[in-house]
């Protein structure tokens, strides 16, 4: 039994690598039911996925489920324990924190980029997470842990992209890295570097002295004034020095 699950996995496994680029470290979401399965079939879930999945995996979780857990309180403290031991993944829920299942389906949205697995016992997210195309799923049944085969929609859309009618991320990533390796497309680091002002030195025209027309007129004048002054006194002393001489 043990060795049929395995190989269920493992073909499950080589169909996300090769349509949807999916690689170790295999990065598997965690909400609290799969915790909360996991504590109550006391599955090791360190030990015992790596060896089902036969490659390195990072157990991963968001600040959403574990607000979510919290606040449930004491009934679900051992599944808190576990996704408290997870690494916690940015979710785009930075101020108004949302349900973990509305969480873990927007890490997965547009394509799911970054090959996020999705291990859940909540059946709706599960619903919700199969009509996204290229996003493995995980479950707990019985006490063990199974990878659910790809869903309808993730087949269709694997059809669709090898008769042509539409382009997987996955390709699409490889396209552009390709594009960027033959200078067609500059990436990023040309964009900042491009996006960065250039260190300019000063405008020329603030260098300039300004010109000192105001302060030349003003000590013009100041002189013209002293000059008259000097005169008029001149005249005084003459005429003050014929009075006296007729006297």
């Amino acid at each position: 039994m043990k060795i049929t699950r395995q190989k269920h996995a493992k073909k499950h496994l080589g169909f996300f690598r090769n349509n949807f680029g999916v690689r170790e470290p295999y990065q598997i979401l965690l909400d609290g039911t799969f915790c909360q399965a996991a504590l109550r079939g006391r599955i090791q879930l360190r030990e015992q996925l790596p060896r089902y999945l036969m490659g390195e995996m990072q157990l991963c979780t968001t600040r959403c489920v574990l607000k979510e857990l919290e606040t449930l309180g004491k009934d679900l403290y051992g599944a808190k324990l576990i996704a408290q031991k997870c690494q916690v993944r940015n979710c785009p829920h930075f101020k108004n924190v949302v349900s973990g299942s509305e969480c873990l389906l927007s890490m997965v949205e547009e394509g799911n980029p970054h090959h996020y697995f999705v291990a859940t016992q909540d059946q709706n997210l599960s619903v919700k997470v199969k009509k996204q195309p290229g996003v493995p799923l995980m479950f707990i049944i019985q006490n063990t842990i199974v990878l659910d085969k790809p869903s309808p929609k993730t087949v269709a859309f694997v059809k669709a992209v090898e008769s042509g009618q539409l382009v997987s991320v996955h390709e699409k990533e490889s396209i552009k890295q390709l594009k960027e390796e033959q200078g067609l497309v500059k990436n990023s680091e040309q964009r900042r570097r491009k996006k960065r002002k250039k260190i300019s030195g000063p405008n020329p025209l603030s260098c300039l002295k300004k010109k000192k027309k105001a302060q030349d007129t003003k000590s013009s004048s100041e002189k013209k004034r002293k000059r008259k002054r000097i005169r008029n006194r001149s005249i005084s002393k003459v005429l003050s020095e014929k009075q006296s001489v007729e006297g």
